[in-house]
């Protein structure tokens, strides 16, 4: 349990010391013509990160919580999902999905393997909902990656928004909506909040898709400076 914890630690660390060095690399992209070679505009940019960070703290909107937005109760579980650790994410793929253009087969087979990599990867626990342990999280960032930059190899543009449809979709599927049944079946005599995305910059979800684009980034770049150079 001690190693456990002290892993645990280690992977929030390493999360404070990553956020700020990927803002600021995105910041640079924003500012450069770098951003667009992703197949991302700056805008595209902003919505992935900038904006989430306004919704990790709560906005209430005529008595309406725009945050944490209420779905359904189960028992004295109450279910909801954030704005801006799920929703901003999820909107931004179809977003994605449609704008680049990207084949679905392509995305559907990168979601699956996202999917079935964070199901076994992560676990319900009945007092902090679905959770991953260190580094087991960093995984679904790479494999969407890595499958990613196989599946868009000649298409390179695409590769970074394949890259994080396939890693946003993906570890929603398989951590929290595959896994939510088993996390309902715990009892609790108390009422209990589960909110899927809850943990916004600091979410899985989140996270993956952001590592999932800057990885993309440094892997693409060479096949990027050989386009140009053609």
């Amino acid at each position: 349990m001690f190693a456990i914890t002290n892993l645990t630690q280690i992977g929030f660390l390493i999360i404070y010391i990553l956020i700020p060095i990927i803002i600021l690399y995105l910041i640079y992209l924003v500012l450069t013509k770098a951003f667009k070679y992703m197949g991302f505009s700056s805008i595209e940019a902003i919505f992935i990160v900038f904006i989430s960070f306004l919704f990790g703290f709560d906005i209430i909107i005529f008595g309406f919580n725009i945050s944490n937005i209420y779905l359904f109760s189960y028992g004295n579980w109450r279910i909801g999902i954030n704005m801006g650790g799920a929703v901003i994410p999820i909107l931004l793929s179809i977003y994605l999905t449609i704008k680049k253009k990207i084949v679905l087969k392509k995305i559907f087979l990168g979601i699956l393997i996202v999917a079935i990599i964070t199901f076994f990867l992560s676990k319900p626990v009945a007092d902090k909902g679905i959770v991953s342990s260190f580094p087991y999280w960093l995984l679904p960032a790479f494999s969407s990656s890595i499958c990613s930059v196989i599946l868009s190899w000649k298409d390179f543009i695409k590769a970074a928004p394949l890259a994080y449809i396939s890693g946003t979709i993906g570890v929603l599927i398989g951590a929290d909506f595959l896994h939510l049944p088993e996390l309902l079946s715990y009892s609790s005599e108390n009422p209990v909040y589960a909110i899927i995305g809850g943990a916004v910059v600091f979410d899985m979800i989140f996270i993956t898709g952001i590592i999932a684009v800057f990885l993309d980034g440094i892997i693409m770049f060479r096949q990027r400076k050989k386009a140009d150079i053609s």
